[in-house]
């Protein structure tokens, strides 16, 4: 199974070319419809597939968590997928997905895992309202192959939120405090993830900023060309009315890469920064935001450094966080 992800450091080209590659993978017969369901998972948060070792049970864990277990002296939860997703039988569970996300690793039961398919974002679609509901936002977008077999792209970020929890607490929050006149800024955001768009605006929210969200890129690419049009009939620049553009990486129909060329390749936008908020938080998908004109990167799940990097970036201040974006010119 270590060959199936070997070259997954390669497959970094794939980025800003809106293309992905996701491991498919199984969770065992769906208790409702009775029929087996094809899950994947973005190779770029996968570090590795393995036998599940022993797990060593932990106290006061969510039902879904089974427990911890040691990958290389470092203790790693273990979340049952079938359990958290209400699928199969936990006995035919024996394979680990070890993912790494925003600098947390944790390992996922399944079924079995099947192969690396490669697609491209256009193919990947926002799920129907009833596939949303039925699964409870937990998938954020799908696709279907050539052979009628439906695809669910799972929520990494809700299902990481509602086990581990790690980012469920009140200090994230702590000390965010409103921009003087706040209403006067627009911030456009985009990201696939309910969790994360939840976070985003209660951001936004304490800061008293204004926003337009987006489900993914195209939505967003949507409402920025309105924006645009709306100005240019008025005679106005689209900085006047647009202050900044957050957005996520991974999304369907139109990832962030593609999103940020199309806004720093249309002038109409010349002076609206966009900032790259992400879990994909390894250099090398910085250097890849840098390629296509994002103006600063700041890792997901981290309110406070989010807050100020709008701040600077609205207002402009002059600090330089550690996560700001290396000078394109360097």
């Amino acid at each position: 199974m270590s060959d199936l992800l070997k070259n997954i450091d390669a497959r970094t080209r794939l980025a800003g070319t809106n293309k992905l590659e996701i491991l498919l993978f199984t969770l065992g017969t769906d208790q409702r419809s009775g029929r087996r369901e094809t899950f994947g998972i973005n190779v770029f948060k996968v570090r590795e597939v393995m036998r599940t070792p022993a797990i060593t049970a932990a106290p006061e864990m969510p039902d879904s968590v089974e427990g911890m277990v040691s990958l290389r002296g470092v203790l790693v939860p273990v979340v049952d997928l079938g359990k958290y997703v209400g699928v199969g039988e936990k006995s035919a569970r024996d394979i680990m997905i070890v993912t790494e996300y925003n600098g947390h690793t944790q390992g996922f039961l399944v079924e079995a895992v099947d192969t690396i398919l490669r697609l491209d974002w256009s193919q990947m679609r926002v799920p129907p309202d009833m596939l949303t509901a039925n699964m409870g936002g937990l998938v954020t977008a799908v696709t279907e192959l050539g052979d009628g077999k439906l695809v669910m792209l799972l929520d990494v970020e809700k299902v990481l939120s509602e086990t581990t929890r790690y980012d469920d607490d009140s200090l994230l929050f702590k000390d965010i405090e409103p921009i003087a006149d706040g209403d006067r800024y627009l911030v456009v955001f985009a990201d696939d993830s309910s969790v994360a768009r939840k976070q985003i605006m209660q951001t936004l929210d304490l800061i008293g900023i204004r926003y337009i969200g987006a489900v993914n890129g195209r939505q967003a690419w949507e409402e920025l060309k309105k924006i645009a049009d709306s100005a240019e009939a008025s005679g106005r620049k689209v900085s006047e009315t647009v202050s900044l553009v957050l957005t996520d990486v991974e999304m369907p129909e139109m990832d962030g890469y593609i999103l940020t060329r199309h806004i720093k390749s249309d002038l109409r936008f010349e002076g609206v920064p966009v900032v790259m908020h992400s879990s994909l938080s390894g250099m090398s998908n910085q250097q890849l935001g840098i390629s296509v004109g994002v103006d600063e990167y700041v890792p997901k799940f981290e309110p406070q450094r989010l807050a100020q990097t709008l701040r600077r970036r609205i207002l402009g201040e002059q600090d330089t966080p550690a996560e700001a974006v290396p000078d394109k010119k360097k």
